[in-house]
């Protein structure tokens, strides 16, 4: 399965958007459905945050900025466009049911799609982030400040939370090549020649491939 689960929030800035977070009243979370598709409308049980309140603008903000400024997910991801970015929260009998995204949103295509944790995964029973392959299906638990990027393309869901509160972020990636196989082949060659540089420093063999892994994303980007 294609994804990639990294470290993006360190415990100050998760005290800082989890401290936002409460400032806001019980109106300012909505219910999930008002942003589904019609079918996903039908197994989506969760709160949102209106995407008009402040909280949610600046720290959807502060959650671009981190994303963008990794380079192992800019590497993986490629990503042209960061966008849809809403904060949600799932208590006791609240999940979301079996369910692929949108391809193409107001805000962007989908061509990857994240979940950031906010809360410690020992502080809630259930709630795990199921994503089906083609012919298996893993379940994820994140730490908080763990992110987890995966193709827009796989089913989903979230499993029903028996105890305690989910708080995440999530969001879509529009990326800059459509094909996750092809996304794949660019991510290990840009690694591969990284960790080369790293090891060994710069050579001419090595600016063939950093001349090759540009031209193969000149290629295959749109």
């Amino acid at each position: 399965m294609n994804y990639l689960i990294h470290q993006l929030l360190n415990a100050e800035e998760i005290n800082l958007i989890k401290k936002e977070l409460e400032k806001c009243s019980e109106k300012d979370w909505e219910d999930g459905k008002k942003t589904a598709g019609s079918h996903a409308s039908m197994v989506k049980n969760n709160l949102q945050l209106n995407r008009n309140t402040e909280v949610s603008k600046n720290n959807a903000q502060l959650v671009n900025k981190k994303i963008l400024s990794s380079q192992l997910i800019r590497s993986f991801t490629l990503a042209k466009r960061i966008h849809g970015i809403m904060f949600t929260k799932s208590s006791n009998n609240m999940h979301y049911g079996r369910h692929i995204d949108n391809p193409y949103m107001s805000s962007g295509r989908s061509d990857l799609s994240f979940t950031l944790s906010l809360t410690n995964k020992d502080f809630y029973k259930g709630g795990e982030l199921i994503i089906e392959g083609m012919n298996s299906e893993e379940k994820f638990k994140l730490n908080v400040g763990e992110i987890i990027i995966y193709p827009s393309s796989y089913l989903h869901a979230v499993d029903e939370v028996k105890n305690g509160e989910r708080l995440v972020c999530v969001g879509w990636i529009e990326s800059y090549v459509r094909s996750k196989e092809e996304r794949e082949y660019l991510f290990d060659l840009d690694a591969g020649a990284r960790g080369l540089l790293a090891k060994h420093g710069r050579s001419d063999e090595l600016d063939l491939i950093f001349k090759s892994y540009a031209n193969l994303l000149r290629i295959l980007g749109n």
